[in-house]
């Protein structure tokens, strides 16, 4: 009787702690069908203090843009458009890098296009008008972070500077079914350095029209659990307090019969 009496107390605990949850919303991008989208261009990643550039100069002439191009080692020399021996760029916390020949410039907020345009206006002075330049700017360093609820977390690389909230999570594998799908933490580092937290929700349709749907390079997209996770490492908590407790109970009635 007694043992009976504690079976159900056991069982009504599981219960009321299965029952404590409600129900999670799952769909992504509910109501996206008669969603009113926003007319804005396409996006343009913004460069950034700490980011790494790696540039490129070509000309008709190949000599001619020897000046602009330095490899490993601090050398001048030819490149091509893939080349893996161009020396990289750091910006520094003002924005700017030291570009050979020109000297200090100002890159902080711009684009990529911008900053070709700007590099390109820097150099036309010491080549002759015949020469043509083009330069190719890529964000080497464009990376962001999915962490929590996801089955494959980690750092993402952004080889073209462009990535979605919900492409970085289909990369990262989906949230698990534990995933909190409306409260998603989205930290933000600003051109100052400053951090921003934003709270997102991958299945409101308004998400195609936020600010965040694009991810912006060292991004960390976190995935809180949900309360089905949480009572359930409640449950798994108990169950084991529940183990040692018949251990001891039996092992406390063998104890007692042999005495007897």
């Amino acid at each position: 009787m007694k043992d009976n009496i504690i079976f159900f107390m056991f069982v009504m605990l599981l219960l009321t702690l299965t029952g404590c949850g409600s129900t999670e919303k799952i769909i992504y991008l509910q109501g996206a069908d008669t969603l009113t989208m926003n007319r804005v261009g396409l996006y343009d990643a913004r460069i950034m203090p700490k980011d790494e550039l790696t540039i490129s100069v070509n000309t008709t002439d190949p000599d001619a843009a020897k000046p602009f191009n330095l490899i490993m080692g601090g050398q001048q020399g030819h490149v091509t458009a893939n080349s893996d021996m161009l020396l990289r760029y750091q910006v520094d916390n003002d924005g700017k890098i030291v570009f050979p020949v020109v000297g200090t410039l100002h890159v902080g907020g711009l684009t990529k296009r911008e900053c070709e345009q700007l590099i390109t206006s820097k150099i036309a002075p010491y080549l002759s008008a015949d020469e043509h330049p083009v330069v190719t700017v890529i964000m080497s360093s464009y990376c962001v972070t999915v962490l929590g609820e996801v089955k494959t977390p980690g750092t993402l690389r952004v080889a073209n500077e462009k990535i979605t909230i919900l492409e970085a999570v289909a990369q990262a594998g989906d949230l698990t079914m534990y995933g909190k799908r409306n409260n998603v933490m989205l930290i933000r580092l600003d051109e100052k350095g400053r951090k921003q937290v934003n709270r997102i929700d991958l299945t409101d349709a308004n998400l195609l029209n936020s600010p965040f749907y694009y991810l912006q390079q060292n991004d960390v997209v976190y995935v809180e659990q949900n309360k089905t996770k949480i009572n359930s490492t409640k449950i798994n908590s108990v169950s084991i307090w529940f183990s040692v407790f018949s251990f001891l109970a039996s092992i406390t009635t063998l104890v007692v019969n042999i005495v007897k």
